[in-house]
């Protein structure tokens, strides 16, 4: 019975290695593909409570935005 199950398992992953969706070649994004949020003086704060999508946040800072080169 144990041998049975160990095929059947090694059987499933071949069909599953073989049906899978093959990866698409994206090009790495730029520094141009972001699009940070703005402060503007006058625009409201929204205050939220849980979690939710805003779709234009004030923000005063938005991360470090450089590319580096990996080097091995």
């Amino acid at each position: 019975m144990g041998w049975f199950a160990a095929v059947l398992f090694v059987v499933s992953m071949v069909i599953s290695y073989a049906t899978r969706p093959k990866p698409q070649h994206a090009k790495a994004a730029g520094l141009g593909d972001f699009q940070a949020p703005t402060a503007e003086d006058g625009r409201t704060i929204p205050v939220l409570f849980g979690t939710r999508d805003m779709p234009a946040p004030n923000v005063v800072w938005f991360g470090d935005l450089r590319s580096v080169p990996i080097r091995k």
